[in-house]
């Protein structure tokens, strides 16, 4: 594993791929060029006595840069950094950042694997990935780049829990148009909430909510922090799809929560509107959440039991670092 910095300077933990592993696809690659390469001399080479020996030279240095160059050039653009082989082994070229490889850079690695690959025989790239940290040729340093495993088992920690205060208002979403991706950031930001900044865990929580408000319906009830609203879409949208394979594999589905809504109905506005408006998780001051209201605007529902509260810790032991709950007794992610 390895820490990757994105550009929105969030710490997100990778697979790298091994040395074995990059090893059998370069294979695979260098299997699918020389039989291209063969075949088009093959097809070339018929036409010996017609054309002229010029022009057979020319065409035969072209289809060697396109096979050698063109190849991992073009595959790796079109598909997002997966050739034949990477794709076979589950493998992806990333940039440093995490983001989708560029056409720049798959073109770095394809010019400097001509080098690597086909005049040295691979030796500088098995002493540069043997060197390497992040198991880097040397394409992937002077392209800005890094080979992933995608096929590793991922861990998104403990399952999210419901917040009670909300479950009633969870059962009336509308979550057809939630794009993966979108659930795939919170998830992960719920995940990496605790290693942010109080200012940072709300504004980025506000931005991801943002987003996540355009797709779902109805908006939540005033009030309700970002982490909160996040936290039960996410499990929500898990329940069902449990219902959902419960169902199609025959055992009993478990039915939605029926508690009446301790809150008014909420408002035909959505609760996020765009950058241009301010929206109710957007801060007067970037440097902390707003404070704590005095009253709890959301009780506990009747139907789901409060949890006995625990004793508090020795004195011998440290104080917990995790905050507390928030306004409306909403408690942060785990």
């Amino acid at each position: 594993m390895s820490d990757v910095v994105t550009g929105e300077a969030v710490v997100v933990e990778v697979r790298v791929a091994q040395l074995p592993s990059r090893a059998a696809a370069l294979l695979i690659d260098i299997a699918v060029q020389l039989v291209t390469l063969f075949g088009a001399s093959f097809v070339v080479g018929a036409l010996a006595f017609t054309a002229d020996e010029a022009l057979l030279t020319m065409i035969y240095i072209a289809l060697t840069v396109l096979v050698l160059v063109g190849y991992p050039v073009i595959f790796e653009t079109l598909s997002r950094g997966r050739s034949l082989g990477k794709l076979a082994l589950g493998l992806r070229v990333v940039s440093d950042d995490g983001s989708p490889e560029r056409f720049r850079q798959a073109l770095f690695r394809g010019l400097a694997g001509v080098l690597e690959f086909w005049t040295l025989s691979g030796a500088p790239a098995l002493i540069s990935s043997l060197i390497s940290e992040k198991g880097k040729r040397l394409g992937d340093i002077f392209a800005g780049t890094i080979v992933i495993s995608e096929r590793g088992p991922r861990q998104y920690g403990p399952p999210l829990e419901m917040p009670p205060q909300l479950a009633a208002w969870a059962a009336t979403l509308e979550l057809s148009r939630l794009p993966e991706g979108i659930a795939a950031t919170a998830r992960q930001y719920l995940t990496r909430w605790h290693d942010l900044s109080p200012a940072v865990q709300h504004e980025m929580g506000a931005r991801i909510a943002t987003e996540m408000s355009a797709f779902v319906s109805p908006p939540p009830p005033p009030g309700v922090p970002p982490f909160a609203y996040l936290t039960a879409v996410l499990a929500e949208r898990r329940r069902r799809d449990h219902a959902r394979l419960a169902f199609q594999a025959g055992a009993p589905q478990r039915p939605a929560p029926t508690t009446p809504m301790p809150y008014p109905p909420p408002h035909q506005q959505a609760p996020y509107p765009p950058q241009q408006a301010p929206h109710p998780y957007q801060q007067t001051q970037a440097s902390h959440p707003p404070p704590p209201h005095p009253r709890a605007p959301y009780p506990p529902q009747p139907s789901h039991p409060v949890p006995a509260p625990t004793a508090a810790p020795p004195a011998s032991q440290p104080p917990a670092t995790a905050p507390g709950p928030t306004s409306g007794g909403f408690v942060p992610p785990a």
